[in-house]
């Protein structure tokens, strides 16, 4: 895998983002070892991305393209049309949720859509349910920011609203998949801020997000606890 990813480093030709996947660890950790080699599987992909900024994932997306003969459609509420050059490219300046717009510039199925923009759980929920359905049986649907374990209080990017945003995020999605088992397979990775990994098993459509009852704040668990305390 490290000789891949040289070889990809050595492809990019913007000196920024290169710069980036030298010096954090973390996003290479994060983005290329945990599903890049994946992304490879797939022939002439199409693959949709939410959010640019930096411009880290879109290289990674499209040096995939430049490899399989895919085709990348970026959306961001800010211009970055020149951040790339690339035939494999097309840039739609637009809000994720303005979906009139974004329809009208892609196709009607995708193999691949990565979201990275508002990390907030319904936000996150509404993309998600909206988007889902253009994708085709095997394809992925990849969340970004789904861990808040580096965000807490004293650790090491402590930030109050990454935390609970993250957290709630991570939270919706595992009731989202509590109501839809039999469609679609669902992984985490909780490098850095997180990655969730959506693939896609039928084109059944997704039933609503059930609500998951935690326990831990009930008095037969706080009963537990006591015993447990008395016991030792």
């Amino acid at each position: 895998m490290s000789q891949n990813f040289e070889k990809f480093k050595n492809r990019l030709e913007n000196q920024e983002i290169k710069k980036i996947w030298d010096n954090h660890p973390g996003v290479k950790k994060k983005f290329f070892d945990y599903f890049y080699k994946e992304l490879l599987e797939y022939d002439s992909p199409k693959i949709l991305e939410f959010g640019v900024r930096h411009g880290v994932s879109t290289s990674l997306f499209l040096d995939m393209c430049n490899q399989k003969n895919g085709y990348l459609y970026s959306v961001d509420v800010e211009n970055y049309s020149n951040k790339f050059k690339s035939d494999k490219w097309k840039f739609i300046c637009s809000e994720d949720n303005n979906f009139a717009k974004v329809e009208s510039e892609i196709p009607k199925e995708l193999d691949i859509i990565f979201l990275d923009t508002i990390h907030k759980a319904e936000h996150v929920s509404n993309i998600f349910y909206h988007y889902y359905k253009k994708l085709k049986i095997g394809g992925l649907f990849i969340v970004d920011d789904i861990s808040w374990l580096f965000y807490t209080k004293g650790n090491k990017h402590d930030h109050f609203f990454k935390e609970v945003n993250n957290k709630e995020t991570f939270k919706k999605l595992l009731e989202i998949y509590s109501n839809n088992t039999d469609k679609f397979n669902i992984n985490f990775d909780f490098c850095e801020s997180g990655t969730a990994k959506i693939t896609k098993i039928n084109n059944e459509d997704l039933n609503e997000p059930k609500k998951l009852y935690s326990r831990e704040l009930s008095m037969k668990n706080f009963l537990r606890k006591l015993y447990i305390k008395f016991k030792n």
